[in-house]
């Protein structure tokens, strides 16, 4: 096993790491090509290690390995985001690969306008690029694309410093990405953190649109609890797998020892918990939908959302006082909530009609959320969208 280094871990993680993985499996990321190998890294779930797990070419590992280079040139692959949009970090995991891991990455963006057809060609575990795959790939130019990040040395896959976070400062869209390895390797995931940028111009005036959602530039950028599952997941794409596909808060300790209710039913307890969205435009919203797809038992009592618009200066005020100078109005007020199920509520039960860049849904007193939506037509979208963080 190689020798261990000595690794200076961060105190505190990132602060890109509240937006959503942009290259992930779930909203659509994949692997184009890779010069050596089959690449597997872009799913959702951690990494694992199977010490039994091996194959005809060797161990297996939960990720993208290459084989020990003998030949000129280093390694990469080109990935496809699954939304398009603005990299404000990466964490390249190299969980496990703790005497065969890259020593060195950097990584590539590029903006297609028509993005290639082309994908991996079957099984090719332990096999180099084929010769049509390196031909398509010349045709990209990927090797000049704009630098994300600098060649870079990466740590071991020990349990407290596999997580390799590389910031990025880079003010371009962006749909694929080329990792490149020095010289050879594994890497169990690579996570490309961002926000999503849709071309608004493009929207069909009698279209609905989901102002909060990943794909249309929504993001979290505040919330009180995550102990099971970010709020950030639920405006992912279409519903949720399971629960740790959602937002789940730990319970409350001060509910109180015997519970009452309202005359709607609703409980009444001291505290809640929320998340804050920026909307991927501002609008007026018009229908919402909260989704406690999976959650049976741990379903929040009830919901209410409230919302503002916000000027960038406001904003960057309300995350340092978190969210306690924000210019809240209520937008939906409290609903009784049911388990596994699909909460929709229209024009009739919203109280806002104006334009608003920012929401907060809350929840009482705690539990599980799926997925969360806000529609709107995009006639109404007059405003240019604020900048983002």
């Amino acid at each position: 096993m190689a020798e261990r280094r000595e690794v200076v871990k961060a105190a505190v993680e990132p602060d890109f790491l509240q937006f959503n993985d942009l290259a992930c499996e779930a909203v659509g990321g994949k692997v184009s090509h890779c010069e050596d190998f089959t690449v597997m890294f872009v799913q959702r779930e951690p990494p694992q290690f199977i010490a039994s797990a091996f194959t005809e070419f060797g161990k297996w590992m939960d990720g993208w390995e290459t084989r020990r280079k003998r030949t000129p040139g280093q390694d990469w692959c080109i990935m496809q985001l699954g939304v398009p949009g603005l990299i404000y970090g990466f964490d390249v995991d190299t969980s496990f690969f703790t005497g065969n891991h890259s020593p060195y990455v950097s990584i590539q963006g590029g903006c297609l306008d028509k993005p290639p057809t082309f994908t991996l060609e079957g099984d090719r575990t332990g096999m180099a690029a084929s010769d049509s795959q390196l031909a398509a790939v010349a045709k990209l130019g990927s090797e000049a694309w704009p630098e994300l990040v600098g060649v870079s040395q990466l740590n071991p896959g020990y349990s407290d410093c596999c997580h390799n976070y590389f910031k990025v400062n880079f003010t371009h869209r962006v749909t694929h990405l080329r990792l490149n390895m020095y010289p050879d390797g594994g890497i169990a995931r690579l996570r490309a953190y961002g926000v999503g940028q849709r071309d608004w111009s493009s929207v069909s005036p009698h279209q609905d649109v989901d102002l909060v959602a990943l794909a249309n530039g929504g993001v979290c950028i505040g919330y009180t609890n995550a102990h099971f599952g970010h709020p950030r997941n639920m405006i992912g794409l279409g519903r949720a797998v399971n629960m740790a596909d959602g937002w789940e808060t730990a319970r409350r300790l001060d509910r109180p020892k015997h519970l009452k209710v309202d005359q709607q039913g609703i409980l009444q307890v001291p505290g809640w918990e929320w998340a804050v969205f920026r909307l991927g435009h501002p609008g007026v919203i018009s229908r919402i939908e909260v989704d406690t797809n999976h959650f049976k038992g741990n379903f929040p009592d009830s919901c209410s959302i409230e919302a503002c618009s916000l000027t960038p200066e406001e904003e960057a005020e309300c995350i340092r006082t978190r969210w306690k100078s924000g210019k809240w109005e209520v937008l939906l007020p409290p609903q009784k909530l049911r388990p596994h199920h699909r909460h929709l509520y229209g024009e009739a039960e919203l109280t806002l009609s104006r334009p608003v860049t920012h929401v907060r849904l809350i929840i009482s007193p705690d539990g599980g959320v799926s997925r969360f939506s806000l529609l709107c037509l995009p006639t109404i979208l007059s405003v240019s969208p604020p900048p983002l963080i």
